[in-house]
């Protein structure tokens, strides 16, 4: 008797063999699921998603329309990938002399709960930290910290946000360096130390 599966996968995209795919995980038209990709439970998959060999994503990670997550990229649970997001893993592609095989891929770390915007791009070698907000066409070429907030060509630093999603504050002229913080929206408390945010109460 064959096992029902417990997920969904559209009958136009592939999957290959030797793939993990969770529980309640929806993949969309037109995509493709590399061998050796393990992809967590309650994802979503929009339509024309590659998902490179060996990739790992956590649950609940939500990748949108257009979106390749190469081989080398790992995504954290909670994870949100905007519509024609750009991730890369070798750093000086060359077409006459191709780097293939993972001993030439730069790794790429997405943290717990971090979004990437629209038409993003991020440079790989990097890790975006958990909770970060990457906004709409930035090209991020340098580690992000958590809960921090970037935008921009190259992306910069402009201020902090929520877990939920609500802009903390904006940096005028210097990064606070300590002190706390209120979230308007869900009520989370924040600690500034040393130029990092953290939630109030944790290490």
């Amino acid at each position: 008797m064959k096992e029902e599966k417990k997920y969904f996968v559209h009958e136009s995209s592939y999957v290959d063999e030797n793939v993990e795919i969770g529980e309640g995980t929806k993949i969309w038209h037109f995509s493709h699921i590399q061998k050796g990709a393990k992809i967590g439970k309650y994802c979503t998959l929009g339509q024309n998603v590659n998902v490179g060999p060996n990739v790992i994503i956590g649950d609940y990670v939500k990748i949108q329309n257009n979106v390749s997550v190469y081989e080398g990229v790992v995504l954290e649970d909670y994870v949100f990938c905007g519509p024609s997001m750009v991730f890369t893993n070798i750093k000086v592609p060359r077409s006459k002399y191709p780097q293939r095989g993972s001993k030439f891929y730069v790794k790429t770390l997405v943290r717990e709960g971090a979004s990437i915007g629209a038409n993003a791009t991020v440079v790989c070698g990097i890790t975006i930290g958990r909770h970060a907000f990457i906004a709409a066409g930035a090209v991020v070429t340098k580690d992000v910290p958590d809960y921090a907030l970037m935008v921009g060509v190259p992306a910069r630093h402009i201020g902090w946000i929520c877990e939920c999603g609500q802009t903390l504050m904006k940096f005028v002229d210097e990064k606070p360096l300590s002190g706390e913080c209120k979230c308007s929206k869900c009520g989370l408390e924040y600690l500034i130390e040393n130029g990092k945010l953290k939630e109030k109460g944790k290490r």
